[in-house]
């Protein structure tokens, strides 16, 4: 069947309509998400200057063992609070560095008999906190909240606002709505005879403004669907859509099982002793080591250095002699734990200064991008109007195609079926009050 120029009329027109919606939807979360984001890649440096003093330490001759480190890490701990992992030097400028957390049993008296529920004025604080010693010298350095680390109030602000898990929504609502403006904003670049692909040089005004606009924001696609996609997963309606259709799929990560045990009652494996296997076992890499938290409990280690993803394992060990009970390394990850073990660090940033410079140029595109949306908005807009893109007659009964992939999108997207819903009521008002709606023909 033949395409007419009215058929190309109607596709635009509903194109132009969704997009005006959905970056309409996205633009005040991608505000606060680009310049928030664009303060979060910055983390290694800023936390260089506030916490490096914790972070990095002077070479003095042999490192003490391990225990001595951990040993002075917990006597300087809040009492009672459990010891929950502990990240050895890995250079021989690093700290040690052991994270503290509220033992749900503290203060119940299960190691005494008797109860001994600490006064007000002394409780610690609820979120976790990390003991850096000086592994040269089993020194105490310095505690810390982990939620007073810059990394981690920034990546709070950048996902929740500061807030609880219940406002990640916004994730969700944000990037659904933004990967809506994407795909509908390329199939309206699209360069045809009548539309040039790249911006002309003899452009002004609201043209400029709109060529730029399109060039820029497709010249970012396949960074902004990485971010997008990365982002997806931390997502609250979302990513739990993504996380099942993974483990339908047999994409689940492998993990160390959950009943595993050591084969003896004894924990004689001492914190030295479990990091030199572990450093036998497994990878050239910085390493978290959890110890056993029950008598049948098992050693664990894994990688703690995102930005070498190939890196990556997990080990379990006998807490009595440190034999390998479980090992999973990069050779074991599915295809999806690989794309998820490099993307999600090259969402933050972590791979470096050109990584860091990438997201620092995705962000100002962002940026330019709704300032330049709304700057077209405005010059096209009638006063008295709301300036919605006008429809082409009959456009309605030619939007199969875009009603399949918004049901699509809704199914694994949930949060933007409700905008959805919301839209389409909108829309059904608007169609009483057409002048009102309708600002030009041509956004």
């Amino acid at each position: 069947m033949q395409t007419t120029d009215t058929d190309i009329a109607r596709r635009r027109s509903i194109l132009w309509r969704i997009h005006f919606w959905s970056a309409l939807i996205a633009s005040p979360f991608l505000l606060v998400a680009a310049l928030t984001g664009i303060l979060y890649i910055f983390t290694p440096q800023i936390e260089a200057v506030q916490l490096g003093w914790l972070d990095q330490v002077e070479p003095a001759g042999a490192m003490r063992p391990l225990d001595d480190a951990v040993a002075a890490a917990s006597d300087a701990a809040p009492a009672e609070w459990r010891l929950q992992s502990v990240l050895p030097a890995y250079g021989e400028r690093d700290s040690v560095k052991a994270v503290f957390v509220e033992d749900a049993g503290a203060g119940e008296g299960h190691h005494h008999g008797a109860a001994t529920a600490k006064p007000a004025a002394t409780l610690a604080p609820v979120q976790p906190i990390t003991v850096y010693v000086d592994p040269y010298t089993a020194a105490v350095i310095g505690t810390v909240a982990n939620d007073k680390r810059f990394g981690n109030w920034a990546k709070n602000l950048h996902s929740r606002l500061l807030q609880g898990d219940s406002w990640r929504w916004m994730i969700e609502l944000a990037t659904s709505a933004m990967m809506v403006m994407l795909l509908s904003g390329v199939a309206l670049w699209w360069p045809s005879a009548k539309q040039p692909a790249l911006p002309q040089p003899g452009a002004r005004g609201r043209i400029a403004w709109k060529q730029w606009h399109a060039f820029l924001g497709v010249a970012l696609s396949v960074l902004t669907l990485t971010m997008l996609a990365t982002g997806l997963t931390w997502s609250k309606y979302a990513g739990e859509q993504i996380r099942s259709a993974r483990d339908a799929l047999g994409q689940a990560p492998p993990r160390v099982p959950a009943n595993l045990e050591s084969a003896h009652h004894e924990t004689g494996l001492t914190w030295q002793a479990a990091w030199n296997i572990t450093r036998r076992s497994a990878p050239d890499v910085a390493v978290q080591l959890t110890p056993p938290r029950s008598m049948h409990g098992v050693w664990r280690a894994s990688s703690a250095d995102p930005s070498r993803p190939t890196k990556k394992f997990d080990l379990a060990l006998d807490a009595a002699d440190g034999e390998q009970l479980y090992f999973a390394g990069w050779d074991k990850q599915t295809a999806f734990s690989k794309a998820t073990a490099i993307g999600i660090p090259f969402h933050r940033g972590e791979f470096g200064w050109w990584n860091q410079a990438l997201l620092l140029l995705f962000g100002v595109g962002v940026l330019f991008s709704l300032v330049s949306g709304w700057v077209m908005y405005f010059k096209r807009r009638q006063p008295g109007s709301l300036g919605v893109p006008r429809l082409a007659p009959g456009t309605w009964r030619a939007a199969a195609m875009p009603a399949v992939a918004a049901v699509a999108l809704s199914v694994l997207m949930p949060v933007l079926a409700v905008a959805t819903l919301a839209v389409l009521l909108i829309e059904l008002l608007l169609r009483s009050y057409p002048r009102f709606a309708s600002a030009s023909a041509h956004p």
